[in-house]
């Protein structure tokens, strides 16, 4: 793994889902306090910042009337209009303060779905920085970061995901993607243990 061959993608750290008054933030709150995933997101991306490896902030939103989807969404959409979440321009759809980009970051615009490849340019994006490695944290667990963590697979990246730097609705929900789900698609590590590879790399390219 070499520093900068490598992204950390970060799914919906948002105000909705990341901080009290958030709209979703109740139904995660107990899984974040669990994992403590925005602590470690935050040492993650500070480590892997001074390292070298590019931070890419891939965030949802919609218009004001959610006109981009179905009439009569379903499922988890339906959860994100019923509950007016991640509307564009919003306090609950800017990313949260912690992590807010810096300039050296890139932002990936456009995510209307699930998967972070599908309605966006993440992909070309990647492919443009020379990007083979990719380690994912975000919300939730078993969902949009299960549904990005997939495509990369397919689309032969070396996956990482980093299991205490995610959350989702139930510890058991959280249990399970991590423990059946994950290492199926991707390595999945703790980001303690994903900064010791990444930093043990750049420790042996400067020695020699």
């Amino acid at each position: 793994m070499n520093a900068t061959t490598t992204a950390i993608v970060l799914i919906e750290f948002q105000n909705d889902f990341t901080t009290p008054r958030g709209s979703l933030h109740d139904a995660v709150k107990t899984v974040m306090k669990q994992t403590n995933m925005l602590e470690n997101t935050q040492d993650l991306v500070r480590q892997a910042r001074l390292a070298g490896a590019l931070i890419v902030h891939v965030p949802i939103s919609f218009t004001e009337n959610y006109r981009e989807l179905s009439s009569r969404p379903y499922g988890i959409l339906k959860g994100v209009v019923d509950s007016n979440s991640f509307r564009q321009g919003s306090w609950g759809a800017d990313i949260v303060d912690q992590l807010r980009p810096q300039p050296e970051d890139i932002v990936i615009e456009g995510k209307r779905g699930l998967d972070g490849f599908l309605s966006t340019n993440l992909d070309f994006v990647l492919r443009q920085r020379g990007i083979t490695h990719i380690a994912l944290a975000g919300f939730l667990t078993n969902c949009c970061v299960e549904s990005t963590m997939r495509t990369a697979y397919e689309y032969g990246y070396r996956v990482y995901t980093l299991t205490n730097c995610t959350a989702t609705v139930s510890e058991e929900e959280q249990r399970l993607a991590c423990e059946k789900n994950f290492p199926m698609f991707s390595v999945p590590l703790k980001h303690t243990e994903f900064l010791e590879q990444l930093l043990l790399e750049q420790e042996t390219v400067s020695v020699r």
